[in-house]
């Protein structure tokens, strides 16, 4: 029963993707005698958090004394743009607490099970503890690892190419790999991530507007690498319409929408972003960077997911897909390719009509 209530909490918690961060995504339930009476979720960074919206939800609040509240996540102690979910919860003398896993959040880890336990309520953890963390990944791995959370995405060919050889700059066009129902599904991802990031050559060949126009929701923050500041400024990239960082070794200025970010290009430069990321509270990051930058973030483990399309075409020669022996891919052995790390699992194959997808996370 535990396990049944609290995968409800974890769908409406799911609703919220995308619009939460910096706060995590959370969904409630509350249960009198086996049936839900109230459930709820945080929608929105600075709105009311899941136990608020679900008790609200209960309509006869004299069975709160007598009910069950279910969380993916344990609740808030703290005052932040909220008041703390433990106190209300004593408040409504709600008697019993199931809970998903504990917050790693220093101001919240362990203080909101022992305020509730200090009120008399019964708590209890780890139900649907893994599927509970991995829900809320994004949020772990910026409060545990000091970075947002990675995630590389590229398409390419049967034969292991992600590009033609191309010449000259944004005049020159793209090769395409997949298809439309691949290009829908990466608007999406966009919508659910803070940045999304490409490096020099990138913006240069494609010129890609890095916004989102195949599905509704919020843009990411655009980050470019561009270390002598070498970039055109008539590409997409500096066209204002959404906040954009261009992390350069020359100079720190802000120009409109535009901001320019100086760090030092050695040898440590991308721990320098993740942990400029982190000081701006950007929880997760896209990587739609070429061959350099992907396979950059490969060779110092600076990655946690993996998007791999493999289209149904041939190139027979062009820019290599980072990290990947040439060679035709078997979908069977795909679960560990050739030259990738041996703590590499695969979550998920999807069929997308002439495409396929293959997610990797990185354990």
């Amino acid at each position: 029963m535990h396990e049944t209530f609290m995968q409800r909490c974890l769908e409406l918690a799911s609703l919220g993707l995308g619009n939460t961060a910096p706060n995590p995504m959370v969904g409630c339930v509350i249960v009198h005698n086996t049936k839900i009476i109230g459930e709820g979720y945080h929608r929105l960074c600075g709105e009311a958090h899941a136990e608020v919206n679900a008790i609200n939800a209960v309509q006869n609040k004299e069975l709160l004394p007598f009910s069950t509240l279910y969380v993916n996540l344990e609740p808030c102690a703290h005052y932040g743009r909220t008041p703390p979910c433990s106190k209300l919860i004593l408040e409504m003398k709600i008697p019993r607490v199931v809970i998903g896993c504990q917050d790693s959040y220093s101001e919240v880890s362990g203080k909101g099970i022992a305020m509730l336990r200090a009120g008399g309520v019964d708590v209890t953890t780890g139900i649907l503890e893994s599927k509970s963390r991995d829900l809320n990944k994004r949020f772990f791995t910026f409060h545990e690892k000091k970075r947002p959370y990675i995630i590389l995405k590229w398409a390419q060919t049967l034969d292991g190419f992600i590009d033609l050889c191309r010449e000259g700059d944004s005049n020159s066009k793209p090769a395409w790999i997949t298809n439309e129902v691949s290009k829908s599904l990466v608007h999406k991802w966009r919508t659910e991530e803070d940045a999304i990031l490409i490096g020099r050559l990138t913006a240069a060949k494609d010129n890609p507007q890095l916004n989102v126009r195949e599905w509704s929701g919020k843009p990411p923050l655009r980050i470019a690498l561009d270390q002598n500041l070498q970039l055109s400024k008539a590409l997409y990239l500096f066209d204002n319409r959404q906040p954009t960082l261009v992390f350069n070794a020359k100079k720190n200025a802000v120009e409109n929408k535009i901001e320019y970010v100086q760090v030092d290009f050695g040898p440590n430069f991308l721990n320098e972003i993740m942990a400029q990321l982190y000081e701006r509270e950007i929880q997760s990051i896209i990587v739609e960077g070429g061959e350099i930058v992907l396979t950059s973030l490969i060779q110092q483990n600076l990655w946690d997911e993996i998007r791999q399309f493999i289209g149904n075409k041939m190139f027979h020669a062009g820019v290599n897909a980072p990290g990947i022996t040439l060679r035709k891919p078997e979908f069977q052995s795909a679960v560990n390719p050739d030259g990738w790390s041996k703590n590499m699992k695969m979550k998920s194959v999807d069929f997308l009509g002439d495409a396929r997808l293959f997610v990797y996370k990185n354990r």
